[in-house]
């Protein structure tokens, strides 16, 4: 009997140590608060763009397509093709034999009739000093004018022939219009080519360069007020770019608006000096058209959802979260800008948000850093 007591006390003062550990457990806990990832709510500039970012084609500033103006045979090419040729640059050679005989016998056809225009002004003085004394007739006074003047005009034909056959000299040697980069030659040395028939070579001018896009046209109001306060700033990113977005203006709105897409279409230019945008070549362009000075931004994960609208926990000075209803505006670079219902230098709350309710107590953990070398997880201390 004294040994079922002893036993059964034993269990008893068991049970109650078991008890009072199981109590003190769950108030540690609940002293512990919920842990959460916060941040800093800051105030900064941000642009205000073109959402979603249209996608753009690089296009050359102008294009030049080469003909000869005279037929003959190419007798050099003085260029590679896809090289960069400057205004003025020699690019083709035309066989020049055959304009500089032109030039020779034009010349020669000049020589012979100017010395006939001499004789003939002799006779004509004679003429004229016949006439005069009466010794001649009206109708030989007349003869001899007309051939003075006949061969006057046959000299202006022969000069004029001249210049024709010097112009003609000339298009042997064609010449780069504009600066830019050749393109592939589609004729070669030996090929006769026909003017203006044959096309030689494609020149595009890359510097500057354009990029045309197409935004919706409820953007029109808002980009035509802003071009008129201040230039517009484009930047253009691609597959693969090295180093920073190659930066433009935009320089030109089309003058309608295309009703089976409901876009208009802009053209920005591009100094393009480094020859990052190639012609041809799509892009994903941002349009920037203002930037709000001083807004108040928190990380985008901090905003959350309910049935009220956008919220925000917020950390108060008693480790307490406060729900906190904003108004949210842009979104830029993974940070939402705060409208209305936030300030800076706030704590929000960027993660953990889903065990949390109106002052519940949190603890503020240390985000984890990954470690690319050991593809391992540290805890800075």
């Amino acid at each position: 009997m004294k040994n079922s007591t002893f036993i059964l006390t034993a269990l008893a003062v068991t049970a109650a140590m078991l008890g009072g550990c199981s109590q003190g457990a769950r108030q540690a806990a609940g002293n512990a608060g919920v842990p959460v990832l916060v941040a800093q709510s800051t105030t900064t500039n941000v642009p205000v763009q073109i959402d979603p970012p249209p996608v753009g084609h690089v296009m050359a500033y102008s294009t030049v397509t080469i003909h000869s103006q005279i037929q003959g045979m190419i007798s050099a090419i003085h260029f590679q093709e896809g090289q960069e040729v400057k205004q003025g640059d020699l690019l083709f050679t035309i066989d020049p034999r055959p304009q500089q005989a032109a030039l020779a016998q034009a010349r020669a056809n000049l020589a012979r009739d100017q010395a006939q225009l001499e004789n003939a002004k002799i006779q004509f003085d004679r003429e004229q000093k016949l006439f005069d004394q009466k010794l001649v007739s009206q109708d030989d006074y007349d003869t001899s004018k007309a051939g003075m003047d006949a061969l006057q005009g046959t000299v202006q034909a022969d000069e004029a022939a001249i210049t024709n056959a010097q112009l003609n000299l000339g298009y042997t040697e064609i010449r780069s219009p504009i600066d830019g980069v050749a393109g592939s030659l589609q004729a070669y040395t030996g090929n006769v080519v026909k003017a203006p028939d044959d096309t030689l070579l494609t020149i595009n001018q890359i510097h500057p360069i354009y990029v045309a896009f197409a935004v919706p046209e409820q953007y029109l109001p808002e980009i035509q007020a802003e071009m008129r306060q201040h230039p517009l700033r484009v930047a253009a990113t691609f597959q693969n770019l090295n180093g920073p977005p190659p930066l433009g203006e935009l320089t030109f709105i089309n003058n309608t608006v295309d009703e089976s897409t409901g876009t208009i279409l802009l053209k920005a230019t591009f100094p393009n000096e480094n020859n990052a945008l190639w012609p041809g070549q799509f892009v994903n362009v941002t349009l920037t058209l203002s930037d709000l000075t001083n807004a108040v931004v928190v990380p985008s994960q901090a905003v959350q959802t309910g049935q009220n609208g956008e919220y925000i926990y917020v950390v108060k000075s008693d480790e307490t979260v406060e729900e906190r209803p904003v108004t949210i505006g842009i979104t830029y670079q993974d940070e939402t800008v705060v409208q209305k219902g936030l300030k800076a230098g706030e704590t929000v709350v960027t993660d953990g948000q889903l065990r949390l309710t109106p002052g519940t107590k949190v603890t503020i953990k240390t985000p984890e850093v990954v470690d690319a070398s050991t593809n391992s997880t540290t805890h800075p201390k």
